[in-house]
């Protein structure tokens, strides 16, 4: 009786015991999954949603806004500048002067050229009077002579003398024809003297100052200029364009345009040149160049030629599809969907994409979250998630 008591005792002792041992045990399970377990990561989330996907094609280095008329104006002749009509910024009609010239001196050669032929149209209105009255002198002593009043040594001397005032009258018109050529000549270097504007447009840069010299650009060469004109009317970009690409380019397609100077602003433009050749400055990176126009010459004429410019040439469209925007995309086309508790990765089909969005054809249904918040350290497969905190969600 004795030993069936102890036993008994003994029992229910080791009961206790590993009643607590599973209390103990259970609690470490409960600890380890309440104070040790990983935190939910903070994730941005968007729903997937119908839209518009661009296919598009962008240029291989940065491309630039060029002024298709443009010119880089330079002095015809050296002299110190005394004028500067018109500043970077202005608007010019076709014919204005932009700068000018000392041309004291060449004035001076244009009025003494001027005299000159003052002078010989004098000479030559005495020169044919002079003609004339040796012409009517002549007739006279033929009729005499025809009578045999007038002597054949006079006739003789009488025409001798008209002809040389014939000669005379043509030597002076020579004259006249020269001096006034020399007038022209003279205008035509005094003319040097003005830069003017071969066309109306901008004033892009004046690279003088009163007071300083320019010289004239020798043959064959070169030189800076002094005034940069551009018809802000008739800006377009060229851009580089992979030779991979450039099958899928063709005049008339949509360009969407930006500028490094105007940050955020996209500009509509279209595709206007596509070079029949290839530029194979560096072989291992052949491109070739492709020439879009702005949509909106008011936003053309705003741009500044020499900016650099980037272009995503469109060559697909469509509309109303499932997409979602490509930063929610891991390697191997698969995204991580959010159900409001946990994240789940899942394979997805795409089809059109670009930097901003890709067309979904299969793995998700419209309203389903996906996290675009890559960056986030822990993201992985059945990871607990909350939104970050001011993120709206699936209403994104």
């Amino acid at each position: 009786m004795t030993n069936a008591v102890a036993r008994t005792e003994a029992g229910r002792r080791w009961g206790v015991r590993a009643a607590v041992l599973m209390g103990l045990a259970l609690a470490g399970v409960a600890l380890r999954l309440t104070v040790f377990a990983p935190k939910p990561v903070e994730v941005r989330v968007v729903a997937v949603e119908r839209g518009r996907v661009e296919a598009t094609l962008t240029n291989s280095k940065a491309g630039t806004v060029r002024a298709r008329l443009r010119s880089r104006l330079t002095a015809e002749t050296g002299g110190r500048v005394v004028e500067i009509a018109h500043r970077e910024g202005e608007r010019v009609s076709a014919g204005e002067v932009l700068v000018r010239l000392n041309d004291t001196s060449l004035r001076a050669q244009n009025d003494l050229a001027r005299r000159g032929v003052e002078v010989a149209s004098s000479r030559l209105e005495e020169a044919c009077l002079r003609r004339d009255r040796a012409g009517r002198e002549l007739a006279r002593i033929k009729k005499l002579a025809e009578r045999n009043v007038a002597s054949e040594d006079a006739l003789d001397e009488l025409q001798y003398a008209s002809d040389a005032a014939r000669v005379a009258c043509l030597a002076a018109e020579a004259e006249l024809a020269s001096a006034r050529a020399q007038v022209r000549a003279a205008e035509a270097e005094l003319a040097k003297t003005a830069i003017v504007a071969p066309f109306e447009g901008v004033v892009a840069e004046v690279s003088t100052e009163v007071g300083e010299w320019v010289t004239p650009s020798p043959p064959l060469l070169k030189s800076p200029a002094v005034v940069d004109l551009i018809d802000p009317t008739t800006l377009y970009v060229s851009a580089p364009m992979d030779e991979v690409d450039s099958a899928q380019i063709r005049t008339g397609q949509a360009v969407k345009l930006t500028v490094d100077s105007r940050p955020g602003e996209v500009f509509d433009a279209r595709v206007i040149r596509v070079a029949p050749y290839v530029v194979d400055i560096e072989a291992q990176n052949r491109t070739v160049e492709v020439e879009v126009e702005l949509e909106d010459p008011k936003g053309a004429s705003e741009l500044l030629p020499g900016t650099s410019a980037d272009i995503e040439v469109v060559t697909e469209v469509r509309e109303g599809v499932l997409r979602i925007p490509t930063s929610a995309l891991l390697a191997g086309d698969r995204v991580l969907v959010f159900d409001g508790d946990a994240l789940e990765e899942r394979p997805v089909d795409l089809g059109l994409r670009n930097w901003r969005y890709a067309e979904l054809k299969e793995g998700l249904s419209e309203g389903e979250t996906v996290v675009v918040s890559l960056d986030r350290v822990g993201l992985e497969d059945g990871r607990r998630a909350v939104l970050e905190a001011g993120d709206p969600g699936a209403g994104s």
